[in-house]
């Protein structure tokens, strides 16, 4: 993490390091595929420039654990929403740029993405994006108190489609339960795929989580959940996939 990044977190309080031997109460879950991360010269220059404001690595070891200080970092206190699986950043840009009063915290493991996604965030001038590189359950789990965030978006994640794969998939019951109790009560879950099969699996597990209650027509929400439409979900629509938005709400 660089020096610009550590000024962003903070000790949760009396907390001790990890045991290592312990059994750790979120499984790690293989969600993403090895890429290519090589940047253009354009994009390593923005990257040199504004990562050490913008952007930190989750790195955590065997570390206590550490929060990110959002109100430090954006410079105010505003609600935040954490973006996992940014991609290139087309959704997290149009959405915060929609909703200026809303902070958007995107996390993605792929450095390119992540680059295309600052290089847009200085093009444009946003000034209420900041980037985290790292594994969406270490973010959660480590980067975000217990009811702090604001809502919780999750667009297109790897589906995963063969049957022995779907283990790897991201939005497992665990995974929603950690979602849901970073949730603030009211909090928004927002998620969304093309893939049928996973949709099943997302309404399943989202819906047995006690924590969480499906957002019905007329809820007021605390965020938008009105999406651009992304090059990925044309083409998906192009080929006869229907895209499935599912929303739930951290109960009051």
């Amino acid at each position: 993490m660089s020096d610009h990044g550590r000024m962003h977190m903070q000790r949760s309080g009396g907390s001790a390091a990890p045991d290592a031997g312990a059994a750790h109460p979120y499984p790690r879950i293989t969600s993403f595929r090895s890429r290519r991360s090589a940047l253009t010269e354009a994009q390593q220059e923005v990257w040199d420039r504004l990562w050490s404001q913008l952007g930190t690595q989750a790195r955590f070891d065997a570390k206590p654990a550490e929060h990110l200080d959002t109100t430090a970092w954006f410079g105010r206190r505003a609600p935040v929403v954490l973006e996992i699986g940014c991609g290139t950043g087309t959704s997290t840009l149009g959405m915060a740029v929609a909703e200026p009063d809303i902070d958007v915290v995107a996390a993605e493991v792929y450095r390119r993405g992540l680059a295309q996604l600052l290089s847009a965030v200085d093009r444009e001038g946003v000034s209420n994006i900041r980037l985290v590189r790292g594994d969406a359950v270490d973010v959660l789990e480590h980067m975000f108190a217990a009811g702090e965030l604001t809502g919780v978006r999750v667009f297109f994640p790897d589906p995963w489609p063969k049957s022995r794969h779907h283990k790897r998939r991201l939005l497992q019951p665990t995974t929603i339960a950690l979602i849901a109790d970073r949730l603030r009560p009211g909090g928004v879950l927002h998620a969304a795929t093309d893939h049928a099969g996973y949709a099943e699996q997302i309404a399943e597990a989202g819906d047995a989580e006690p924590l969480l209650q499906r957002v019905r027509p007329g809820d007021e929400l605390p965020i938008s959940v009105q999406r651009p439409t992304t090059k990925y979900e044309t083409k998906a629509r192009h080929a006869g996939s229907a895209v499935s938005e599912l929303l739930w709400m951290r109960r009051r």
